[in-house]
């Protein structure tokens, strides 16, 4: 897996200063809900580590009976996913520059019903870099906390996804829809990540839904 590094972009302070899709208020909301921004009571799905947000942005279109949320803690990732979910016209999608350690500052159990990650950094090397993984056993512990009923996880690192396979179960969740090999793959109405798009002829993408369990 190749890391993409942010660049700086000279229109990118203006993009986090007026986009409407980018909460800035997030301290109002600390210690309560995120989902107390929508004035509805539809689900929430929530994609930790947006990319430059075509996945999210496609997803929130196909799905306005939805809300999203993308966090990213990136400032220059995250105007550019910003950006393009503006000019797309996305569906009731808000981004949010925050760290996924603080997840739980800003949300409730129940509040989200489903968790994406996609393509995030594998943390490679050291044994206690895995503990910095998405899907290692503290990452998931936050989301047993959250009551997150459902993940759906992607990834072109083999390393990654073995571990995280053994992570999900042992930890409180049920594995399926489990593919080595996605794009080869029966599996419909898939949506790319730019990243998917453009390492995907390298090698094959693995993917797997984990379901908490409730006993």
């Amino acid at each position: 897996m190749i890391i993409l590094r942010a660049r700086k972009k000279k229109w990118a302070p203006d993009e986090l200063a007026n986009n409407p899709r980018i909460l800035r208020e997030l301290t109002a909301y600390e210690g309560r809900s995120l989902k107390e921004y929508f004035d509805n009571d539809n689900p929430i799905h929530l994609e930790i580590g947006c990319g430059k947000g075509r996945f999210i942005t496609e997803t929130s279109i196909r799905h306005p009976e939805i809300n999203f949320i993308a966090i990213e803690r990136e400032s220059v990732i995250l105007a550019a996913a910003a950006r393009h979910a503006q000019q797309m016209q996305a569906g009731s999608l808000i981004f949010v520059l925050e760290d996924v350690d603080n997840l739980l500052n800003y949300f409730k159990p129940g509040d989200i019903s489903r968790l994406y990650i996609n393509f995030c950094d594998p943390w490679e090397g050291k044994k206690k870099r895995a503990k910095r993984r998405l899907t290692h056993d503290n990452y998931l512990a936050k989301y047993e906390q959250l009551q997150i009923p459902e993940i759906f996880f992607k990834t072109d690192n083999r390393a990654l996804f073995e571990g995280s396979l053994e992570s999900f179960s042992r930890m409180k969740w049920t594995l399926a829809n489990v593919s080595l090999d996605l794009h080869n793959s029966n599996m419909e109405d898939n949506i790319m990540t730019e990243y998917e798009e453009k390492f995907s002829p390298h090698g094959p993408i693995y993917r797997l839904e984990a379901s908490l369990r409730t006993l």
